[in-house]
């Protein structure tokens, strides 16, 4: 297996970051995936006089590690890591070589401080846009502490071992033979999932803020950035920066951009809104809201945030389906994201309930993985654009059940078929298969404002055209609200109006 002279010009460039030697110990067999890990690391050897390969007896076969001359560096590949996984490669090169990661120093401090031995590894897909985020974060533990090692197990290549622990969702991680988590993690969440985050004390001896924004997406970066070109002291609490951008893989209509991935996306906003000095505070859930002299957040933790204004900027989830054994076989067959999980399916039957453009897509998507798919939609008809109705009709493994409400999701220890109501007749039926992907839509995130500001009946918060709520000093933007469409850049320029809408509060009332 060569690599195409796009991605070889490309690795050239960064091969000449090397800043010492690394050695490649490989660990091969005389199966077709070896012969292509193979090909790979003597080709990342023949591209640099800094790079070596050598034999070596490894846990995995196939598998190969990234070391410094002299020292087991703990950083492991098992597979070939290509598709989305070439980039956590390409870092753990310059990264054993001596390159620092790009991470705060006192992230840093933290890992260094780690005591104990810590083995993780990573079970993964190569068309899953959400690994690379968790390999990467496990390599940087690794390559920073000597007590910490990581092996990236691409699923595909080892499949009875995924079997034989039932992994049905990537990425899942185990530490130590125990299962650690599953799904994107990033680097301070891993360090919160070891005990090493920030306390609630930190946070409420903060001074108050001009304009605190809750939420971490396109609309609350957005707003952030507004405020502080202003001046003003700004701030931004969010469980996750990037917020549901991060589960989102090919953009093609951010206008002037012609194609971009959500981490991509989402990594550039954190970027830019650290060009600006503001404090972003990660990781932190907003539990209730309240107005005193100043606007109160009060968080999960039970930190308290002052501010006199609030821009509301939480987003929106996947709507759970809300049927017995949706929330039981959750990363256990029920899945809400078929780039990332689909490959594990591969070969199996399974049902996507929805039939709204992103269950057809889905349903596509799956098509061309699995044996077969069962969509399940409870209206009439279809929901989704016709272009995407033509394809989906086309393929000879899709069946498409219209009228149909989804009664439950049966299984033992994982899922074995899914139960729905024929509408018209009553009539109750089963069908066997392995996985459910539920695609129905999203629900916003403002379940924890309680009664303090106006929603309407979808549970969206109500804004005026400055994006003020009905709770004075309190704004908000994005999905969370009642706009007419939930897209990216309309999330951003609703950020962007409510910082304007917050900006003018502060000077005609503080």
């Amino acid at each position: 297996m060569a690599l195409d002279s796009e991605i070889k010009a490309q690795l050239n460039q960064y091969l000449q970051l090397l800043e010492s030697d690394v050695v490649l110990k490989v660990n091969a067999g005389s199966d077709s995936v070896s012969e292509e890990m193979l090909a790979l690391v003597n080709e990342l050897a023949s591209m640099s006089s800094r790079i070596t390969v050598e034999q070596a007896q490894l846990e995995r076969t196939p598998s190969f590690s990234v070391n410094r001359v002299g020292e087991d560096t703990g950083v492991t590949f098992a597979g070939v890591p290509l598709g989305h996984e070439f980039t956590s490669l390409v870092l753990a090169l310059l990264q054993v070589s001596g390159r620092a990661p790009k991470v705060d120093q006192n992230v840093i401090d933290q890992i260094k401080a780690i005591k104990g031995e810590y083995r993780f590894e990573s079970y993964i897909s190569l068309s899953c846009h959400n690994c690379p985020d968790v390999v990467q974060a496990l390599n940087v533990l690794s390559v920073l502490n000597p007590n910490i090692s990581h092996t990236m197990i691409d699923g595909a290549a080892f499949k009875e071992e995924v079997e034989s622990k039932d992994i049905l969702a990537v990425p899942t991680v185990y530490l130590n033979g125990e299962s650690f988590g599953s799904g994107r993690m990033s680097l301070e969440e891993i360090l919160a999932k070891l005990g090493t985050g920030p306390d609630a004390s930190e946070l409420s001896d903060k001074e108050p803020f001009d304009v605190l924004v809750v939420g971490g997406g396109p609309a609350g970066a957005s707003a952030a950035i507004y405020a502080a070109r202003k001046g003003i002291r700004t701030g931004i609490v969010a469980e996750r920066f990037g917020g549901q951008v991060m589960d989102t893989l090919g953009i093609e209509n951010f206008i002037s951009v012609k194609y971009t991935e959500g981490p991509k996306l989402a990594a550039s906003l954190e970027e830019h809104a650290k060009e600006y000095g503001i404090d972003i505070m990660n990781l932190q859930r907003a539990k209730r809201l309240t107005k005193k002299d100043l606007i109160e957040l009060e968080l999960e933790n039970g930190a308290v945030l002052k501010s006199k204004t609030v821009i509301v900027s939480t987003g929106a989830r996947w709507r759970n389906v809300g049927v017995p054994g949706e929330q039981e076989f959750k990363n256990k067959g029920v899945a809400y994201c078929p780039h990332c999980d689909g490959p594990l399916f591969a070969g199996k039957h399974v049902a996507v309930i929805g039939g709204g453009n992103s269950g057809i897509e889905a349903a596509i998507d799956l098509a061309g993985i699995v044996s077969h798919v069962t969509v399940l939609e409870f209206m009439p008809e279809l929901k989704a654009d016709s272009v995407l109705q033509k394809r989906l009709f086309s393929l000879p493994n899709v069946t498409v059940l219209k009228n149909v409400q989804t009664k439950e999701i049966t299984g033992t220890d994982k899922v074995n078929g899914i139960t729905y109501v024929e509408r018209d007749t009553g009539a109750e039926q089963h069908i066997e298969l392995q996985g459910v992907f539920v695609l129905i839509g999203l629900v916003p995130n403002t379940d924890w404002l309680g009664e303090n500001v106006e929603r309407n009946r979808m549970g969206e918060i109500v804004v005026d055209r400055q994006g003020a709520t009905t709770l004075p000093g309190v704004f908000a933007a994005g999905d969370c609200t009642n706009s007419a469409y939930k897209q990216i850049i309309i999330s951003m320029g609703s950020g962007a109006t409510a910082s304007l809408g917050a900006f003018d509060y502060l000077i005609r009332n503080y």
